[in-house]
Parts: C-alpha cells; structure tokens; sequence
C-alpha cells in the first residue's frame, strides 16, 4: 500500500515502493516515539448492538475522524471480529492506518459522501521505475487504477490491484467489492491485518499486521500515534 500522507513507503506481500518523505498534512500527526512490538492502546471491543450512527457522531466528536469515516471502521471491526475474534482488531488500528494511507479519504480534496463513496477518487502515483520506486506492471487492465500500463494505489486504504484482488471485501452489503468505497476499503484493510492468525491486541502480531502493510517502521508508529489518539479521545 502507498501512504498518500506521512511516509510515502509502499508495500505489501510482493512489491515495495520507496519513495521521499512527504511533509506531514492534516492534523500534523508524528511518529510515536516507541519500539516495535509494542503493543498500542485498545478501546473496549464494540458489540453487535452498538448503534453504528449514533457512536461515530459521538466518536467523531472525540476525535476529529469524520463520523462515516468511523462507521466503516466500527463495522469493520464487528464483522472482523465476528470472521476471526482472536484477531482481537479494533476500529482505532484501521482508523490509524486511514489516517496515514489518506487523512480519512481526504486526501487532495477527497470527501465521502453518505454512499461511502470517495470522490474524486484516491489514486497514487504510477508504479513506473522511476528513481526509488518499483516498477510493477499492470495486473488489473486498469480497471480500478485507470492505468493500462502500470499498477497504482488506489482508494481511502491504498490498496494495490493484486492485493485487492486476493483481500478485497464487500463491507456494504452491495454485492460490489470496490476500494474507492469506504466500507469495503475498512474491510479489506481488516482482513489484511488479520491475515495468518494475527493477534492484532498483542504488540507483536499488532506490529507484524502494519509492518505488512507498510514495511516501514516508522510509518508504524505514525499509525500507533493515530490509533493510540483516537483510542484515548474517544475514552469514556
């Protein structure tokens, strides 16, 4: 995945991308100062009967997140738990890595709207080969980067077309697995951190989850400093 905000270092199971560091945005988000494994705050586990709507105005408030943006990662984390609850995922990780990979779909002027739809769409740069970045060649026809020639991040998460094509979900119930919807987007990045029996609660299965998303440790801690924020924030 390609970080659009903070550390702009792309990877996943089969390719990385090294690009500069891009300055900070939003709401100048740093790096916890921490070692990894360390395991990062929890907020209590949701529950079934948690009124989505109502607990991400209020989360919202708290936090600063836009409140659709928190409702896709709440029902992520519900129907994560529900798929695999030793994974022990909460909604604060996946809003973390939402901070970084694109400031909540905000990124460049992106908004969501009640659809969970991003719009304009979050699209990364072209994985060319130019310097210090990996060449990957087209594997989707374009289809969801629009790129015919080479692969793109794309989406609120940044997923890779071959990532999504293996992780790829349909957290809205349409029938339609699209990384430029929210929902699905928050899904998918659950079952990626999930993946090979992860106990995301723990410091060192909640470390190996993110450093597959992104090899970089220090774009680690920039998503333990968003999560630790928004697990705090949102503390009754």
């Amino acid at each position: 995945m390609a970080a659009l905000i903070g550390v702009s270092i792309l990877s996943d199971r089969d390719s990385r991308d090294h690009r500069a560091e891009r300055p900070q945005r939003g709401d100048g988000l740093t790096a916890a100062d921490v070692d990894p494994d360390t395991p990062v705050p929890q907020p209590p586990p949701l529950t079934g009967g948690t009124d989505l709507v109502a607990w991400s105005v209020t989360a919202a408030e708290r936090s600063g997140v836009p409140a659709r943006a928190l409702r896709a990662y709440a029902a992520a984390e519900l129907a994560q738990r529900t798929d695999t609850p030793d994974c022990r995922l909460s909604w604060s990780t996946i809003a973390g890595i939402g901070r970084v990979e694109s400031d909540h779909a905000r990124f460049g002027g992106a908004r969501v709207n009640s659809d969970g739809e991003a719009s304009p769409a979050i699209v990364g740069p072209p994985l060319d080969g130019s310097p210090g970045v990996r060449e990957i060649r087209d594997t989707d026809g374009g289809r969801l980067d629009g790129d015919t020639t080479f692969d793109r991040a794309v989406g609120p998460m940044q997923f890779l077309p071959g990532t999504w094509a293996r992780y790829g979900a349909d957290g809205n119930g349409d029938g339609v697995r699209d990384p430029h919807q929210l929902d699905d987007a928050a899904l998918a990045a659950a079952r990626y951190l999930c993946a090979d029996g992860r106990d995301t609660a723990s410091g060192e299965g909640w470390w190996d989850g993110v450093l597959t998303y992104n090899s970089s440790v220090n774009y680690a801690r920039l998503v333990w400093a968003a999560a630790d924020r928004y697990t705090t924030s949102t503390a009754a």
